[in-house]
């Protein structure tokens, strides 16, 4: 027996909200308020900009900065991975208009160049104007352009040779920009719901007399008076957070050679491998050890970054280590992270690590 399909007033409704939604240009479904949730990478730029200048100076200027090699792994890495698309490739697939950050790069002398127009529509002809009397006035920050939780970055000028000069000069704050809103992601990811190990934290107070926000994943390598050894393992990573008091005598200790003096006797004492004679220390040899000095929590640090190794064994990686001085306590307080992961990608680990340990409070 055939039967006739029927309808409730409550499923046409639906059907035919769902059939506007995929019929909505980007405008109208703002308007009746379907806006979607930008995705994408970590440290993931969409580059958007005429090819021209994709593929000619104002693009090497663009992939040199933004492209550079995060400090310090054992092999390159980008400090951010860039992905081109032209306009109309934004225009041909709508889904890339729901990535998280862009840089939208544009020449405004040209009025058939559609970034051009991009930029003009969306800055507004006053500015436009602006950015030929005043040359610093070629950056813009927008937010949510085509999607929720968007950050768009504008560089703009009315010459190739004046939006060299605008990409050079803005990266600084335009890498501060995109750090900050890719933090929050990396810190979601590292403390996975908001979750920490309150053991940990408890005896990182105790016996270091510091402060600390610890993932849960962690657990406890060695705690026996003089360091506090974490890790967490994956099949992937092995991820490692050592602290250790040091008695201050003098400032000489707050030095490149007193960091490192510091980090090798920890590694010859505790950390080992299976073979024979085998310990970490530095290796300042293949790539130099990068020294550093900066305030966290209104404390004195002095950083330094680097690759370790392993003697007598194949095993090697990256790692940030602090030296902590609070002039209101006796020790100065070493913090460790490293990390070993062999043919990984190293940098989104790292940063993990370094908002991990760049929390502490001592």
């Amino acid at each position: 027996m055939n039967r006739k399909t029927r309808f409730s007033p409550v499923s046409a409704l639906i059907f035919m909200l769902l059939f506007l939604a995929s019929a909505c240009t980007d405008d109208a479904k703002r308007s009746v308020g379907i806006v979607p949730t930008a995705y994408g990478k970590i440290n993931e730029v969409v580059v958007v900009t005429d090819k021209r200048i994709w593929d000619g100076p104002v693009g090497d200027t663009i992939r040199y900065y933004y492209s550079a090699a995060y400090p310090i792994l054992p092999t390159p890495e980008p400090i951010y991975d860039l992905r081109f698309f032209s306009v109309e490739d934004l225009n041909n697939e709508p889904l890339r208009k729901q990535l998280k950050h862009y840089l939208i790069v544009g020449n405004l002398n040209e009025p058939d160049s559609p970034v051009s127009q991009l930029i003009r529509s969306d800055i507004g002809e006053e500015k436009v104007q602006l950015a030929k009397t005043d040359k610093k006035m070629n950056s813009l920050v927008g937010r949510d352009k085509w999607a929720k939780d968007q950050v768009l970055i504008y560089q703009y000028a009315h010459s190739d040779d004046e939006l060299i000069e605008a990409i050079k000069n803005n990266f600084p704050a335009a890498a501060k920009r995109l750090d900050k809103d890719n933090r929050k992601r990396i810190e979601a990811t590292a403390f996975f719901g908001d979750e920490v190990n309150r053991t940990l934290m408890d005896e990182v107070k105790n016996k270091m007399d510091a402060e600390l926000r610890i993932p849960r994943k962690y657990f406890q390598a060695v705690s026996d008076g003089e360091v506090i050894w974490m890790r967490m393992e994956t099949d992937a990573v092995s991820s490692n957070l050592i602290l250790h008091r040091v008695p201050y005598t003098d400032k000489q200790q707050l030095s490149k050679a007193g960091i490192k003096a510091i980090r090798d006797s920890i590694g010859r004492k505790y950390v080992t491998t299976s073979e024979a004679n085998t310990y970490m220390r530095i290796n300042d040899i293949d790539l130099p050890m990068y020294v550093s000095a900066r305030t966290i929590n209104n404390n004195y640090v002095l950083e330094a970054r680097g690759i370790w190794e392993i003697v007598n064994d194949y095993m090697g990686g990256s790692f940030i280590s602090y030296l902590i001085y609070n002039p209101d306590k006796k020790d100065l307080l070493f913090i460790d992270a490293f990390l070993h992961a062999p043919g990984k990608d190293k940098r989104n680990f790292m940063q993990q690590l370094e908002l991990i340990i760049s929390g502490v409070k001592y």
